[in-house]
């Protein structure tokens, strides 16, 4: 099961006593110069051939953040964002980063509350890397086998639901974990989030580690406990599973501890360093059962290294992006503009506090153009008491007076971002695919575009419709959490005429981000041609909208029915007849001019 035989250590960890040093009034993570100036040592010598292998480079790259594409010679470059939490500032910071860095000019927004830019040169990362830490924004641990970055719930703060402020205790374990010892070579990646109470959109359930937190009252009758719940081992992807709870309730004294034991039991798990493909936690727990790895975790927890202190106090301090600001209530006055009142009809929600909003804004495919990054940096500063990022790919702006709401309208349609229906059915979610992915099949941006137009034609006046979430992967790996939407797409590969043809593979009925439990959808038995998916979607909507019954849900539709009316609907559409002029846009993906050719490269997530 799991051995103590010591494992590989990358330079550049730091104790807890060296990190109860660090200042953390600019970031929620410290920047550390030298780690920049090391990192640029050893990537000029790699471009000068000095490393002795490859494999050995890759992984140091990825504990810093450097991820390779699918295009030689070029990274991908991750930012951990804990929380999703932003500034003013750090937009603009990273808009620097995208106008100088970024042959596209645009960066990108993650399911996990990361941001992103593409395309960048090797011997340019340092300089990025400069840029966001004179921000307060780090790439340490974004990428490879480490603790990923923490996702949070945008809504910490302002909603009612709460029992009691995370941030504090997300930005500790943020901090307690990067650069710690146990952390920089796991047997896989470990994904983790901090719920808030409620609409849980940040999904716990799907992440390796996942933090809920409770009250529990004292036998004294004094002040309520504070505590998490922690549940362990949920993930998509290979064998989709959902998380199993670790600990009803664990106090705020001991969560890190708790926190710490799991993880030093998956590092020294041998079956999983095996086969990388099947590493993360999840096929452990899987494989042994939850009270088993719980009896495991409890053993930990009785050695040596937990006798210690576990105060998260130490870690606590409050950054600039996780304090809120909210401006002063301005009067409101009435506008009729029939655009601005569909957008604050979907893009904002009252707040539990009163005359403040908190206001989504809608990124089309989670992207944010060079130009667009000051405009979004200046809303922030004069209309909003706080900035996320968000699990849904986009921007949310907390503590905006409802006196400001057109002017922030004003502002976004004025650089292009005051698209209507944020969080709704025509804002789908989708991975790069292979506009830049090396595990890329399909370019899942380029038929998530297609999408959000074909359903705009549709219609979305129906609530029902209206509510549904859409989310497209370039291949079965999940980045875009295409398990749990109610439509769900991810990339593959079927043949024509003596070709091969992009096409997806469809899951129904998922859920998540509500009081329901959260579920994977089911897998219709068939392959859609990419470019006949939006045609394939207006008939799901139209066969939903034809056949339920009064008051049903999409997702109770589809557990009456079953799949086999979807199975027969995606029929109509698998013939790709064959290749010739009139049919030639059907072997060649979206967005492309070539044939269609799969070429699938090594990931670097298991490396």
């Amino acid at each position: 099961m799991t051995s103590t035989a010591p494992r590989p250590i990358i330079r550049g960890t730091k104790t807890v006593e060296e990190k109860r040093q660090y200042d953390y009034s600019k970031g929620v993570l410290p920047y550390i110069p030298e780690e920049v100036d090391d990192f640029e040592t050893e990537a000029t010598r790699y471009l000068n051939g000095e490393w002795p292998t490859e494999e050995q480079f890759i992984m140091y790259r990825l504990v810093r953040g450097v991820y390779g594409q699918r295009q030689p010679d070029v990274q991908m470059m991750r930012i951990k964002i804990p929380g999703g939490a932003l500034t003013p500032g750090h937009l603009e910071a990273f808009g620097d980063v995208v106008s100088q860095y970024a042959p596209l000019k645009k960066g990108h927004i993650t399911t996990r509350e990361n941001l992103q830019v593409h395309f960048v040169k090797l011997a340019d990362t340092p300089h990025v890397m400069r840029i966001l830490g004179d921000a307060g924004l780090i790439t340490r641990e974004a990428c490879g086998n480490t603790v990923r970055n923490v996702a949070g719930d945008p809504l910490s703060g302002v909603k009612l639901e709460e029992p009691f402020y995370v941030a504090p205790y997300l930005a500790a374990y943020a901090r307690y974990f990067v650069r710690h010892e146990y952390t920089q070579a796991l047997p896989r990646k470990w994904k983790t989030s901090f719920s808030s109470g409620g609409d849980d959109d940040v999904v716990a359930d799907i992440h390796d580690l996942a933090f809920l937190p409770k009250l529990r009252d004292r036998e004294d009758g004094g002040e309520p406990e504070k505590g998490f719940e922690i549940r362990i081992g949920g993930g998509t992807s290979i064998m989709p599973r959902i998380a199993w709870t670790l600990f009803d309730f664990v106090p705020v004294t001991e969560y890190l501890k708790a926190a710490e034991a799991a993880i030093r039991v998956f590092h020294r798990t041998d079956e999983l360093r095996k086969n990388r493909m099947r590493a993360r936690i999840k096929f452990y727990v899987d494989r042994i059962g939850i009270d088993a790895f719980r009896e495991e975790v409890e053993e930990e927890m009785k050695q040596d290294w937990a006798q210690a202190d576990f105060d998260p106090t130490p870690w606590m301090e409050l950054p600039p992006e996780m304090i809120d600001e909210p401006p002063a209530l301005v009067p409101v006055e009435a506008h009729d503009d029939p655009e601005f009142l569909a957008w604050r009809e979907s893009n904002a929600h009252p707040q539990q506090q009163d005359g403040y909003y908190a206001v989504y804004v809608a990124l089309p495919l989670g992207d944010i153009y060079a130009h667009q990054f000051p405009v979004l940096a200046d809303i922030g500063r004069k209309y909003a008491g706080g900035i996320r990022a968000t699990t849904e790919q986009n921007i949310l702006y907390r503590w905006v007076p409802e006196g400001y709401l057109f002017d922030v309208w004003a502002a976004l349609k004025a650089t292009g971002l005051a698209e209507d229906g944020a969080n709704s059915i025509t804002d789908v979610v989708a991975c790069p695919g292979t506009d830049s992915c090396k595990m890329g099949i399909t370019s899942s941006m380029g038929v998530a575009d297609a999408l959000r137009s074909s359903i705009r034609s549709h219609g979305v006046d129906d609530p029902a419709i209206k509510s549904l979430h859409v989310k497209v992967s370039g291949c079965p790996n999940g980045c875009s959490r295409h398990h749990i939407a109610n439509i769900g797409f991810h990339g593959a590969a079927t043949k024509g005429d003596g070709n091969q043809v992009p096409a997806y593979e469809v899951f129904l009925a998922g859920n998540y981000g509500n009081q329901d439990p959260v579920r994977f959808g089911h897998r219709v038995k068939a392959k859609v041609p990419a470019k006949r998916v939006p045609a394939f979607m207006d008939g799901i909507l139209s066969h939903y909208q034809s056949n339920r019954e009064d008051g049903e849900s999409f997702n109770d539709f589809v557990d009456r029915v079953g799949t086999a009316p979807f199975e027969e609907l995606a029929g109509q559409f698998r013939e790709v007849g064959a290749l010739n002029k009139e049919n030639l846009d059907t072997y060649i993906d979206w967005g492309k001019t070539i044939l269609y050719k799969l070429e699938r490269g090594e990931g670097e997530c298991a490396v």
